[in-house]
């Protein structure tokens, strides 16, 4: 096994951080400007998705603090506000918004690798539930149009 590059492996985990606090911004902000029939179901969707963002930054902040001087960043990443709330745009939005976080979860196994298994284990279950989740918004976007 290599050593573990700490410095890097904190810097990426906070990225993660920042950016799955920026998604419970953004998920819970979409959840209140979802109108239409569909919005019962989709405001639940959403508020869901708020959560899990907010459960992810905590496991990234976990692993933080417990890699050796490990500090989480106060701060959450930018959040780009398209002012437009069409179902289609806010799940378009949030397809992009998964993309990034998968790609983040794709550069810390690639720092994690061959270094730490817990580590690398966390990366891949993190990836799995990205992909899921693009899965799932690729399938409610089939039925809107542009």
């Amino acid at each position: 096994m290599k050593p573990l590059d700490i410095e890097s492996t904190i810097s990426i985990l906070n990225t993660i951080m920042e950016y799955e606090l920026a998604g419970v911004v953004r998920y819970t902000h979409y959840s209140l400007m979802v109108t239409g029939p569909n919005r019962i179901p989709l405001v639940d969707f959403f508020k869901a998705q708020a959560t899990e963002s907010l459960t992810h930054a905590q496991q990234a902040g976990e692993l933080i603090t417990g890699l050796h001087e490990g500090h989480p960043s106060l701060k959450i990443a930018p959040i780009k506000e398209s002012y437009h709330h069409a179902i289609r745009d806010i799940l378009e939005e949030s397809l992009d918004h998964e993309k990034t976080a998968l790609n983040l979860y794709k550069e810390l196994l690639a720092t994690v690798q061959d270094a730490s298994i817990y580590l690398e284990e966390y990366a891949r279950t993190m990836i799995g539930n990205e992909e899921m989740h693009s899965l799932e918004l690729r399938k409610m976007l089939r039925d809107y149009s542009k």
